[in-house]
């Protein structure tokens, strides 16, 4: 079952992105050469139109491909004679206009973003949203000391607008050594600002500041459950970038990151869980954990690195500004280093998965 629900949640996923790119591409004339899902060989497939459908092996992710992308010439081009460069046809990817070409290249991470408020209006509909309200203050601690009371709705944390108790927990964990927090929190309506110095917890192993939260979780009428929903997908966005924040600062290590493999172990060690509960906790869990996955794709592909979406919106957004395009063969060249690079660190990580399954 856990396999099973793995396949199902990634493949949503990806054809989501994949389908946002589609979209885009029929809706402004780009010829589309293949929809697929997964990769490696083919386990099937179908043409419709100009456009053929494939299922392939592995599934790590999915592709849609333009006529013109990366150098590719369709086989009616071939039989005419003509190269990519000579190509008159206007379903070419490069013949399309360059707002066009970014919109189709944006569509996938954005439709990731879609799915993850879609899945969000489902949990919060069902179970409600984790407001930022104080339950308790702790005894000891600096929040006590600044007059922090039961009721307070917390704002702001160093500047940074917080809706969620989630925001203010992971605020809380990469404070590791302990740096003062300016808290704006609100009550009554009025406003109130402070500066708190975490104190050590020997019992936690970490600092605190001494704010506790009840598990109450805010539902409310359809208005408020559209941005909660908002809310969510907004903190699984930071969180992701909070998260590359601390590969490129050290704070974390190439070791702590997962593949398909890792993620199949936590969907299985979710769904045990869960299914232990209700059939209600195992859908919300896994909803739950596929809005992660979806603003986590998301949020990667809009990174301006080669071979991803955002690596070729980097030399779209060139090409606009200068009035013409980054000479094709060397973006393209650029993209497969870039893909050559993608690969190997595919490689790592899926042996870091294996390697943490016997340990």
């Amino acid at each position: 079952m856990s396999i099973v629900l793995f396949l199902l949640m990634f493949g949503i996923i990806v054809i989501a992105h994949e389908f946002g790119h589609f979209l885009l591409a029929k809706v402004n004339g780009i010829h589309v050469v293949e929809f697929s899902v997964g990769m490696g060989p083919k386990l099937f497939k179908f043409q419709k139109g100009e456009t053929e459908y494939t299922l392939r092996l592995l599934p790590l992710g999915g592709a849609c491909i333009f006529e013109g992308e990366d150098g590719l010439v369709t086989e009616k081009t071939k039989e005419e004679g003509g190269s990519v460069e000579e190509s008159e046809n206007k379903g070419a990817f490069h013949n399309a206009k360059v707002t066009a070409r970014i919109a189709t290249v944006i569509a996938g991470p954005l439709f990731n973003f879609i799915l993850a408020f879609l899945f969000s209006l489902i949990i919060v509909g069902s179970v409600g949203s984790d407001r930022a309200y104080v339950a308790k203050v702790r005894e000891g601690y600096p929040a006590k000391e600044a007059g922090i009371e039961s009721g307070d709705e917390i704002i702001r944390m160093n500047g940074e607008r917080v809706y969620l108790r989630r925001e203010i927990s992971l605020i809380s964990m990469l404070n590791t050594e302990g740096e003062e927090i300016e808290v704006e929190y609100r009550r009554d309506g009025k406003e109130y600002k402070t500066t708190l110095v975490p104190r050590y917890s020997e019992e936690d192993g970490r600092y605190l500041i001494g704010l506790e939260w009840s598990g109450d979780y805010e539902i409310g009428g359809p208005l408020n459950v559209i941005k909660n929903s908002y809310y969510e997908v907004r903190y699984w966005i930071k969180y992701t970038f909070k998260s590359l924040g601390m590969l490129f600062t050290g704070k974390a290590g190439m070791d702590d990151l997962s593949g398909p493999v890792g993620v199949a172990q936590v969907v299985d060690e979710v769904y045990e869980v869960s299914a232990a509960i209700s059939v209600k906790a195992v859908i919300i869990n896994m909803l739950n954990f596929a809005v992660l996955l979806t603003a986590n794709l998301g949020v990667i592909n809009l990174l301006p690195l080669p071979a991803l979406d955002g690596g070729r919106l980097v030399f779209l957004l060139i090409e606009l500004v200068r009035g013409k395009p980054v000479p094709r063969e060397k973006e393209g060249m650029v993209h497969f280093i870039g893909m050559v690079l993608l690969l190997i660190l595919m490689v790592f990580v899926f042996y870091n998965d294996i390697k943490r399954l016997f340990i």
